[in-house]
């Protein structure tokens, strides 16, 4: 037995901005995936998923009788499944910022859900808001509260368009150039990052008012910017959009950003080869980069694996 592919996902823009209302740009990454399966020896790490899945099943049904309306799903099959060893089957890294909870929760969703809002469905603002809502719910069995985008942009596969808390579209993104010398890279800061811990940080510095400030006045600022630049193809201004919110992350982030980090971070807004950014809640895992000389960036950056999510 083996479920449909659900993907990765990578926050282009947005990070920490959503909780706050800046916009966001969210597109699948189909490098990484998941699927629900069963096996006949299973491995050890099917073996642990498999258990996780079972305490997970609990949260469902106190979620289903909590949450009366929201969603139901069909329990009955799923603990079947469960107890005859079900598990999700990924190669996507824990802990990276790029959906691994979020693809396992659109997997649950589509095979175990009753009465599901389906892709193939024409989705309105309403039925995506509704989605959104019931995977918030479902993900933060995970990592504590959940806006229920990752699991959203891994169950629908398309590029999600986050224009505030309660307006979202799925969107298309300007055809990548395959022959361009610009490209979107992760970078593996070879570290497990806690999604929890981090956004607690950032709740904590929202205390106070300096820094609420600057994540208005700033970060949402060229955040917004660089979603409208990205979605509108306008790269000269996205590139100095994005020097801007690489400047304000290194320098009111600086905890988010694995330490032995800050050099290179420093070194790119410099010397413009490329600009680094947050994946997720930072912390470790992934880091965004962006550059439009890709040969520059990997000379800069040589001995770190960079690893190619769009080319301009």
């Amino acid at each position: 037995m083996k479920g449909p592919l659900f993907y990765s996902k990578i926050l282009l823009f947005g990070e920490y901005g959503i909780i706050k209302d800046s916009k966001g740009l969210s597109i699948p990454y189909s490098f990484f995936k998941g699927a629900l399966k069963t096996d006949e020896n299973p491995s050890e790490s099917a073996q642990k998923s498999n258990k996780s899945l079972k305490t997970y099943v609990e949260y469902l049904r106190k979620l289903e009788k909590e949450e009366q309306g929201l969603v139901s799903f069909d329990l009955q099959t799923l603990e079947e499944d469960v107890a005859n060893g079900m598990y999700f089957d990924s190669s996507i890294p824990q802990g990276y910022g790029i959906g691994s909870s979020g693809a396992l929760v659109a997997a649950i969703y589509d095979k175990y859900a009753t009465d599901k809002i389906t892709v193939l469905e024409n989705l309105t603002r309403e039925k995506l808001l509704k989605l959104k809502e019931i995977f918030g719910k479902m993900e933060s069995f995970f990592h504590g509260k959940s806006s229920g985008l990752d699991p959203l942009n891994s169950y629908l596969s398309l590029p999600i368009l986050i224009n505030s808390k309660d307006n979202i579209e799925s969107t298309s993104i300007p055809s990548q150039n395959k022959e361009g010398k610009g490209a979107v890279f992760l970078l593996d800061s070879g570290i497990i990052g806690e999604t929890a811990p981090m956004v607690q940080l950032f709740m904590e510095k929202m205390k106070q008012e300096g820094f609420r400030n600057m994540v208005k006045n700033k970060f949402i600022k060229h955040t917004d910017a660089c979603v409208e630049d990205f979605l509108n193809g306008n790269v000269k201004s996205l590139f100095g959009n994005l020097k801007q919110l690489s400047h304000v992350v290194f320098d009111n982030f600086k905890p988010m950003i694995p330490s032995k980090f800050h050099q290179l971070w420093k070194q790119g807004i410099d010397t413009n080869d490329y600009y680094l950014k947050l994946c997720g809640s930072g912390g470790g895992g992934y880091i965004l980069g962006f550059t439009q000389d890709l040969d520059k960036a990997k000379k800069a950056l040589e001995g770190h694996n960079l690893e190619v999510v769009y080319n301009f």
